[in-house]
């Protein structure tokens, strides 16, 4: 992970604005605290922050060809770099290690039509003096950040965050995902274009598990690697847990590691689901586990911090980021600078409850694309900037170029389907994800019930973000909220809350149109909200404003293979189930038992 500010085409010349490019990079020291360093030369500056993790000792940047007339700044990991470097037709002479160097002979012999080949998460700019032309791309997902922006004078910034441009310039935005940008033609150019983009694309394929259990083995593999110490994050979920468990698998085949055993981490409030089940899952595998608590407090504290990292107001990132900025603080300190994660497998495969109420296979295919486009604004911002805060990477390995694009083109959706509308009918959220790893993780993990990582750290963590905003947003102000915030108006006292906070790090009109907007059930995007009426009388971005929340997957079901059958009745009682767990300390998981079986009955 690393940090990139460029200024491109200064109207009065590099050097005169050297200083202030030097004082706004300094803005993200902490994605790179390894190294800086910076190139000014004509009308273009580009500066760099280093977290040295492949090739620690001579991979600093920005990088240069062998002629010194092409310079590179990254932010990235090519996960494919052996494969692309064997494929270049010319010899070249390497000068570091570093997985990013390739990219500037392929640029050489290939042109800007270069992208498609690479395999990972990046962010880049290209300067070719010869040209005087500047190309800047970002990776297929969005998973490392970008922004652009243009000062008074016509120059085009580009940062890795917000904060090193959102006070110099006059317009900016997010650089779009999958797009290259080129000067001479002035224009983006998509370079991402698989064919599940297409929205009325259904696969009619066979279900085929083993395909899909050595997609995700393999996209594992390909993003462990590391010149650095490195573990995983582990909340108990199935994502992670899985991650994890394939790490393992990887890990003893490899030799010279690190660490002589993969580290996990987890965090939550005391008692909170999430530490209970990583330490279950870390004890089956054997790792070397770091589970951590946090008080109210502590997460109350650090929410302007977060905020102030993150660069959004989406009240769901918010509430998610904040314990992950917190336990990276203390990944950090133990000397790690890589972890993997599980973010995308809800998107890919309709993990989050709300899916249970989805009405058809067509509908499925389109909310899960429409989440995976937007993904980039949520939680691929939330777990990288989250980690990067305390110079931590974090990579993704189910938004795998490959394994995305095998999941998303080659499954029929029909397959992913959970509830009422799946066959066997009411089966459970990921239900062709479970099936694919039996055998890899203890059964009470593999079908633990969806939990959202904002529930899972301890219900009471979002009660009191609630509370909280109770108390500091007294109700004239709340009233009078479509004065104060015309644009994405606050729907609630919690929101309110944090677009105060936001705007106070940002007040720039470009910062608010950056984040998106619209109503929301348990992270569904607005058109979801359609699928049920009982969802726009409880709509809020927790999993527990859904209705299947904490319904019984008994041992009988899953011998059966029909594995988490709901009733009807606990569909149709949804409100009542919402209302019950309103009320009790949901942070006892056998409070949520007794109330979830109170409303079934």
């Amino acid at each position: 992970m690393c940090g990139i500010l460029a200024v491109l085409g200064v109207y009065r010349g590099a050097d005169t604005i050297k200083f202030k490019v030097l004082e706004r990079t300094r803005r993200l020291n902490h994605r790179g605290p390894d190294w800086s360093s910076t190139y000014t030369k004509g009308h273009n500056i580009i500066s760099h922050t280093r977290l040295a993790i492949m090739d620690p000792e001579s991979g600093e940047q920005p990088l240069y060809n062998e002629k010194k007339d092409v310079v590179l700044g990254v932010n990235g990991e090519i996960y494919n770099y052996k494969e692309l470097e064997n494929s270049l037709k010319k010899e070249h002479n390497f000068k570091t290690k570093s997985d990013c160097e390739v990219i500037l002979y392929l640029y050489e012999e290939h042109g800007i039509n270069f992208v498609s080949q690479l395999n990972g998460i990046f962010a880049f700019v290209l300067y070719d003096e010869t040209q005087d032309a500047y190309m800047i791309a970002r990776d297929h997902m969005g998973i490392i950040p970008l922004y652009m922006g243009r000062d008074r004078d016509g120059g085009v910034w580009i940062s890795s965050e917000l904060k090193g441009l959102h006070d110099v310039c006059v317009t900016f935005q997010d650089f779009p995902p999958g797009h290259t940008y080129w000067s001479k033609t002035e224009s983006f150019v998509k370079w991402y274009k698989p064919i599940w983009h297409d929205e009325a694309y259904l696969s009619t394929n066979a279900m085929d598990l083993v395909a899909l259990r050595e997609g995700l083995e393999a996209a594992v593999e390909r993003q462990l690697m590391s010149d650095v110490p490195f573990g995983t994050l582990l909340s108990g979920g199935l994502d992670s847990s899985l991650i994890t468990a394939i790490a393992c698998r990887v890990l003893k085949k490899k030799e010279n590691l690190p660490f002589p055993r993969l580290h996990t981490f987890s965090i939550g409030l005391n008692g909170s689901p999430d530490l209970a089940a990583a330490q279950v899952v870390a004890d089956k595998l054997g790792t070397v586990h770091h589970g951590w608590t946090f008080t109210i407090e502590q997460g109350l504290n650090a929410l302007s911090s977060v905020i102030y990292h993150l660069e959004t107001y989406d009240v769901t990132t918010c509430r998610a980021a904040t314990p992950m900025f917190l336990m990276s603080r203390k990944i950090k300190a133990l000397g790690v600078k890589m972890v993997l994660s599980g973010e995308g497998a809800d998107e890919m495969f309709g993990g989050y409850l709300y899916f249970h109420k989805c009405p058809d296979r067509t509908e499925f295919q389109k909310e899960t694309v429409r989440k995976l486009k937007s993904l980039y604004k949520f939680d691929c911002l939330r777990a990288n900037k989250s980690c990067a805060a305390w110079g931590v990477e974090a990579r993704v390995p189910f938004l795998d170029k490959l394994f995305l694009d095998q999941v998303m083109s080659e499954i029929n959706p029909t397959d992913k389907m959970c509830g009422f509308k799946a066959e066997p009918k009411g089966r459970m959220e990921k239900w062709i994800l479970r099936k694919a790893f039996e055998g890899y993780l203890p059964d009470e993990v593999l079908w633990r019930q969806k939990e959202q990582f904002s529930d899972g750290v301890g219900y009471s963590w979002i009660d009191s973000l609630r509370d909280q905003a109770n108390t500091i947003v007294i109700d004239d102000e709340f009233k009078a909220a479509k004065y104060k915030f015309p644009h994405n108006t606050p729907h609630t006292k919690e929101s309110y809350m944090i677009r105060d906070i936001f705007e106070t790090h940002f007040p720039e009109q470009s910062a608010r149109e950056a984040v998106p907007g619209g109503p929301s059930v348990a992270c569904s995007t607005p058109a979801a909200v359609l699928w049920d009426a009982s969802f726009a009388k409880f709509a809020d971005c927790s999993g527990r404003s859904v209705g299947v929340h904490n319904s019984a997957y008994d041992e009988e079901e899953r011998a059966s293979g029909v594995v988490g059958v709901i009733d009807e009745s606990t569909l149709a009682k949804s409100e009542e189930l919402v209302a019950l767990l309103s009320q009790v300390d949901t942070s006892d998981k056998s409070i949520v038992e007794s109330a979830a079986k109170a409303a079934a009955e």
